[in-house]
């Protein structure tokens, strides 16, 4: 498994991973009407252009055979000293493979690369990702209910793993 930076150009890549991993991430979790909100409001090309350009957001994209088939979004300095992962999805197939692992441990050596001693990210409580995170070092520091809009929440831990000095 490789991985690569992501560029605008990669927008559809993007939303094609998303599209093919969100209903299998949060079928049961959440509706799926707020599934289909929470796609066209994170995923949609407005939202991925700005996210690549004022946001200034960064994607890796990890790639198996010269496929994509996962990716990371996330943001340097996003608070002091902090990075914030915004996006990890693999494609369904290819969950337990140890592909969203090379894509967190990159994201991790880019935040300590920028001079970030800490990554922080929001999962859903009833995601069985957050047992992916505590297995690779995050503990949650809080907890938040953000409303969205469109009549939906999120209802997630707040998790952070810190290293470095």
């Amino acid at each position: 498994m490789n991985h690569r930076e992501a560029t605008a150009a990669d927008i559809p890549v993007i939303q094609a991973i998303a599209h093919a991993a969100w209903p299998v991430a949060y079928t049961g979790i959440i509706s799926p009407a707020q599934i289909a909100y929470m796609l066209d409001r994170m995923y949609g090309t407005p939202a991925l252009q700005e996210q690549f350009g004022p946001k200034r957001h960064r994607f890796l994209i990890a790639e198996q055979d010269g496929a994509p088939v996962g990716f990371a979004g996330f943001e340097h300095r996003y608070a002091p000293g902090r990075s914030r992962l915004h996006k990890l999805y693999v494609l369904p197939a290819m969950k337990g493979t140890g592909v969203g692992h090379a894509l967190l441990e990159a994201v991790l050596s880019e935040a300590l690369k920028a001079g970030d001693t800490a990554v922080e990210l929001n999962v859903n409580k009833q995601n069985p990702a957050k047992d992916f995170y505590t297995r690779h070092g995050f503990t949650i520091e809080r907890d938040e209910v953000l409303d969205i809009g469109g009549g939906f929440v999120m209802d997630d831990h707040v998790m952070v793993r810190r290293s470095g000095p």
